[in-house]
């Protein structure tokens, strides 16, 4: 079983409209464990939800994880959850501090792209190599100052200069491709955001050949998949070891017919982004509809994610 921590809900404050930052610090006697920047914890929140949030402060504080939470307009629940239901003094669960969106170690610089609530992650990179003394640029984009969380705090804080602030509905949208164009060479991307803001920083990176490996990226919310191309069908999960057969027909998430079944599968964000679920696949070809694995990792079909991902098959064989 993975482990749990139990904390406390210190604060809830407005970071902008439609945004709180919510605060949780350790129970007495308790301490916290250690993260990096880029991680996130999985909060489990009233009503049985699991959902990830990223951490915005710096992650060498150890007596408090802060969030910055967007109020969805198509909230699943976990938005919701946390604007109406928290209560300061409420005792929360969450994870253990996960991290796919790490800063790689070195003296590269970094650039630090964020739109809109993407600034989140992005927040305690700039804390930490602030604090660290190693050169990065931070661009922060949003259609109005009024929605952009922790604007006041990065500004004051020289995070975020007035020259990389870019307001739609002020004229300074961003225009991505001079920024990647006039960065140093061996520039480190670091970029998250919606849908629409990550595609257009990828456009621009590819047509500057801008380095896979130095292209690093996390999203919020899956992109929408293409329903002709991807249409369901039933196919079979076999787990290694016991040789039970799961059945996983149409409708009907891989990870939900797991569950149903009584075995143990972890899952968070549901739409293949964050990684809690990814399986080992000993046989059979996974159809990978998650943009959490690389390319190279979704060729090797070795590992796949059930929340989202089918068989291409009739079966996989998976260890669990």
């Amino acid at each position: 079983m993975t482990p749990l921590l139990d904390l406390r809900v210190a604060a809830l404050r407005p970071a902008a409209d439609d945004i709180v930052e919510l605060t949780l610090e350790p129970l007495p006697g308790q301490t916290l464990p250690p993260c990096s920047a880029g991680a996130h914890v999985d909060l489990h929140l009233p009503g049985g939800i699991v959902r990830p949030y990223s951490l915005c402060n710096d992650p060498a504080e150890r007596t408090r994880y802060v969030f910055g939470v967007l109020r969805e307009s198509a909230s699943r629940g976990g938005s919701k959850a946390v604007h109406e239901a928290l209560q300061v003094g409420q005792q929360l669960r969450t994870s253990l501090p996960k991290n796919n969106f790490a800063l790689h170690a070195g003296a590269a610089p970094a650039l630090l792209l964020a739109g809109g609530i993407g600034v989140t992650p992005l927040l305690g990179m700039a804390r930490q190599l602030a604090r660290e003394g190693r050169p990065f640029v931070l661009h922060y984009a949003g259609r109005t100052r009024r929605r952009m969380a922790f604007l006041a705090e990065m500004l004051q804080a020289g995070l975020l200069l007035p020259a990389h602030l870019h307001v739609d509905d002020e004229g300074t949208a961003p225009d991505l491709a001079q920024v990647l164009r006039t960065q140093a060479a061996g520039t480190e991307l670091y970029v998250c955001g919606p849908t629409g803001f990550m595609d257009a920083v990828d456009a621009s990176a590819q047509a500057l050949a801008w380095p896979a490996a130095r292209l690093h990226r996390e999203r919020f919310s899956a992109a929408p998949v293409d329903q002709a191309a991807s249409a369901d069908r039933a196919f079979d999960i076999q787990i290694a070891g016991t040789g039970q057969i799961v059945p996983v027909p149409v409708g009907c998430t891989a990870a939900a017919a797991l569950q149903a079944a009584g075995l143990p599968l972890y899952t968070s964000c549901e739409q293949g982004v964050c990684g809690t679920c990814l399986t080992r696949v000993l046989d059979g070809e996974p159809e990978h509809r998650d943009q959490y694995l690389t390319p190279e990792e979704q060729a090797a079909n070795d590992q796949f994610l059930p929340c989202c991902s089918r068989a291409r098959g009739g079966r996989l064989v998976i260890e669990l």
